[in-house]
């Protein structure tokens, strides 16, 4: 079976299991989290088979596979946070966006050839991409909270609205994920100082930079969480202020070393 007809097929079972999930938000009907789990679970092992056949079984960092990379994580640790916890509204939103980067990295972009990379800049990639994909779905967790908080204060009980965990779960599982996160990416900076040669050249000053001010962010978020309570719209702006930098430190340089100056990093 060609990698084509693989991305395909996981395209197909990413928009399915984001339509079984979608329905009772949208129609009213029962929960179908077990088949939309069921999909969705087929479809990251098939995106993980992608990402092993199009990039020869190794970590490829250009921009489009890093994407869908980072979709392959975010899509995975989804799956786990459903299995404890059902949160319908975080499945559709992130698996239709990983359909669509595993259709534009299998259809769309250039082919690319992965860079060699010893074991201890794997580790740090990867410890990486997991810190990544966490506060990626913790970003997404502020937003729900914040669209619950506006919905109760207009007291718009809608059947999407109902669907979603309890205001104070809600938050609980937001600081959770940003906890883990700042964990994962603390030992990110940690393991660059110690296995990166170089960390302020090689164009890493900017990801270093903006990873260290994302980092702040989020300490400084967890900090005001321990000491004084924060809470509601002050830890939602705060969380997505913090991935927001965490995304340029990503991606940004990246797009416009490969996508504007053509140069490959």
């Amino acid at each position: 079976m060609t990698t084509h007809v693989l991305a395909l097929l996981a395209i197909v079972l990413y928009l399915a299991a984001t339509g079984v999930l979608a329905r009772p938000l949208l129609s009213g009907g029962q929960p179908l989290n077990r088949l939309a789990l069921g999909l969705a679970g087929m479809a990251v092992i098939l995106h993980g088979g992608i990402l092993l056949g199009m990039h020869r079984g190794a970590l490829d960092l250009h921009f489009f596979a890093a994407l869908s990379l980072v979709a392959f994580v975010v899509s995975a640790l989804t799956l786990l946070v459903n299995a404890s916890r059902p949160v319908a509204a975080l499945g559709v939103i992130v698996f239709p966006l990983t359909a669509l980067l595993v259709a534009v990295d299998s259809f769309l972009a250039p082919p690319t050839l992965p860079q060699p990379m010893d074991w201890q800049i794997k580790l740090h990639v990867t410890v990486a991409l997991i810190a990544f994909g966490i506060l990626s779905i913790a970003a997404v967790f502020a937003i729900l909270l914040a669209i619950q908080e506006r919905a109760l204060r207009h007291r718009q009980f809608g059947r999407w609205l109902r669907a979603l965990p309890p205001l104070t779960l809600t938050e609980t599982l937001l600081f959770r994920l940003i906890s883990a996160g700042f964990v994962l990416l603390s030992l990110t900076l940690l393991t660059g100082v110690l296995f990166v040669d170089n960390l302020f050249g090689q164009h890493l000053v900017h990801k270093t930079v903006l990873s260290i001010v994302a980092w702040l962010v989020f300490g400084v978020l967890l900090y005001g969480r321990w000491r004084y309570g924060w809470r509601g719209k002050r830890a939602v702006n705060l969380t997505l202020v913090g991935m927001a930098v965490l995304a340029l430190a990503f991606f940004g340089s990246k797009a416009v070393l490969e996508l504007v100056l053509h140069r490959p990093i």
